[in-house]
């Protein structure tokens, strides 16, 4: 036996790093295995790293607080802080016309879900305990399967408790499984409830796209009749119909040239015009009717591009500030972000990962190329320094004191707050500051990963000495109960609400559903009956503004409730 000593001191020895990296790797790859078992098609996910690590913390298999502390707290600003970064040039965009409402209804659904909180609390539990309403935010969090609300609660417990702070993980335990079933039930049950056809919404949605004369880049080639037009500029004829277009190619006299903006438009020139959907009829009375040709079917010397924006010092810039007709005579008529095709306005401003379409002279592309950095190696590259400067800025400005009449101590966002809201603010407007804000899908998806398994880990180890003793012995069953409610009653409300007065689609109700409550779960099934857009449409406009809202309210009540 002596010759596993070793061994037994791997697994005994708490305080050797060793001992900390075995038990973090453990815990963390049997909670993700375990995460992907579906049970009737849904699975918990990367959730099931905090029961992993609350039946380490059971058996005794752990590490020194300060330790778990500090994977704890770091794990959450990575998390946070690359959630932000993911939001937020979205997230100020997100307040379109149907925005507001679909954000106004999620605001709506999260203040129910902390009424009904506080209505538990009341109804259910001895208010003369102080760690009974700790407890409910951790049932709450749980309820509406947002981790990073639980982070921001158990953070700013600290603050409120500085002798120990309540294990609230053990209630979000509880909760959490029923949260992921409740969300996906109450959306189904609005569906009977308001007498929803699947089929019928399918055909409704098909017909509004029909349509929507969206935004989408439309090419067209259109011969110049109108007499108005003989003698004209470009930029004249431009500001006169007061409409975005771009006209990449244009025939006069048999010759193919690029035009500019002081190029002059006679009668019988032909063109191919590049113009948002909605505006084609408007351009196509008044310049002249269309043509049935393809000028880039004919031998002549310009060519089309796709070039990768790689260059950090385009970042920001917009088209009409890069004058690409009339310095490099080469004309932008699409800009691809993210995969979305977007008609290339004068105002757009340029990101960096952007793919523009240029046409011109080859050798002119070619310049207009080494000056976008078209380098796929280049954007690979991670942008780590922005983000260590974000989390910089996020922790100062996390720390900065507010003093709020009435309140014993003053305010601060903490570990969760000033992160995510640095991270947002950088992500929408870093590039005015020369920060260099794209990440690539896969690199942010792996540091919020990395970031959300070492918190869930930390938090779930340090919970797991008393949670048995809490949901057997405790109020465990009753968290699950209340946490069931917290999760439906909201739903309930505010799905019909959305239905039946603002007449939104049933998918796009139940990506906003699935987006208030931050819960991928959700939105597949959403998707999963749906075959358009509707569901991630719904998803994407709530999910920044919820994942703030979580985040935000989770220390706002703990700081003034529960101290």
């Amino acid at each position: 036996m002596e010759s596993f000593q070793w061994l037994k001191d791997l697994f005994t020895t708490t305080d050797s790093v060793a001992h900390i990296v075995l038990l973090y790797a453990i815990v963390i790859a049997i909670g993700v295995y375990l995460g992907k078992i579906k049970v009737f098609g849904i699975s918990l996910g990367v959730t099931f790293v905090l029961f992993a690590g609350i039946v380490a913390g059971h058996i005794g298999f752990t590490a020194p607080t300060p330790i778990l502390t500090f994977a704890q707290d770091f794990g959450l600003i990575l998390f946070v802080f690359m959630i932000g970064m993911q939001v937020g040039p979205g997230f100020f965009e997100s307040f379109g016309t149907a925005g507001i409402k679909l954000n106004g209804l999620a605001a709506s659904a999260i203040l129910l879900n902390i009424l009904v909180m506080f209505g538990c609390y009341y109804i259910f539990f001895d208010t003369s305990d102080v760690r009974n309403l700790p407890m409910m935010v951790g049932t709450l969090y749980g309820a509406v399967t947002n981790t990073p609300g639980l982070g921001a609660a158990n953070e700013a417990l600290t603050t409120v408790f500085p002798n120990g702070a309540p294990q609230i993980a053990s209630a979000y335990a509880c909760a959490y499984p029923l949260g992921v079933l409740g969300i996906i039930g109450a959306t189904i049950l609005i569906r009977y409830a308001c007498k929803v056809k699947l089929e019928k919404e399918e055909e409704r949605l098909k017909a509004m796209e029909e349509s929507n004369a969206n935004k989408k880049p439309y090419k067209m080639h259109l011969e110049v009749t109108n007499k108005y037009l003989e003698g004209k500029t470009l930029l004249q004829v431009h500001d006169f119909l007061n409409r975005d277009f771009v006209v990449s190619r244009l025939v006069h006299d048999g010759e193919l040239c690029i035009p500019n903006r002081d190029t002059v438009f006679h009668l019988g020139d032909q063109m191919l015009i590049v113009c948002a959907e909605a505006d084609q009829e408007a351009i196509m009375a008044f310049i002249g009717p269309k043509l049935d040709i393809d000028f880039e079917q004919q031998d002549q010397p310009l060519v089309s591009k796709r070039i990768l924006i790689t260059n950090p010092s385009i970042n920001g810039k917009t088209l009409a500030s890069m004058h690409f007709s009339s310095v490099h005579g080469v004309n932008v008529t699409r800009v691809t972000r993210h995969g979305m095709d977007l008609f290339a306005s004068a105002g757009l401003p340029l990101q960096v990962g952007d793919k523009i379409m240029v046409v011109g002279p080859e050798d002119a592309v070619d310049r207009v190329a080494d000056k976008m950095g078209n380098s796929v190696r280049r954007l690979n590259a991670p942008n780590i320094a922005t983000i260590f400067v974000g989390i910089f800025l996020g922790l100062i400005f996390g720390s900065l004191p507010f003093a709020i009449p009435g309140m014993p101590v003053p305010v601060k966002l903490g570990l969760a707050g000033g992160p995510l809201i640095i991270a947002i603010l950088i992500g929408r407007y870093g590039y005015k500051i020369h920060l260099v804000t794209y990440t690539t899908t896969s690199a942010n998806m792996m540091l919020r990963e990395i970031g959300l398994v070492l918190f869930l880990a930390s938090v779930g180890i340090k919970a797991g000495a008393n949670f048995f003793e809490t949901v057997v012995q405790g109020d465990g069953l009753l968290y699950v109960l209340t946490g069931f409610l917290i999760t439906v009653i909201p739903i309930l409300i505010v799905g019909p609400i959305a239905r039946m007065k603002f007449r939104f689609n049933y998918f796009t109700i139940a990506g906003m559903i699935a987006g208030t409550y931050t819960d991928p779960p959700a939105l597949a099934y959403a998707n999963s009956i749906c075959s358009k857009e509707a569901p991630a449409l719904g998803y994407s406009t709530v999910y920044p503004l919820s994942m703030f809202l979580r985040i935000f309210t989770a220390q706002i009540i703990v700081l003034f409730f529960c101290g």
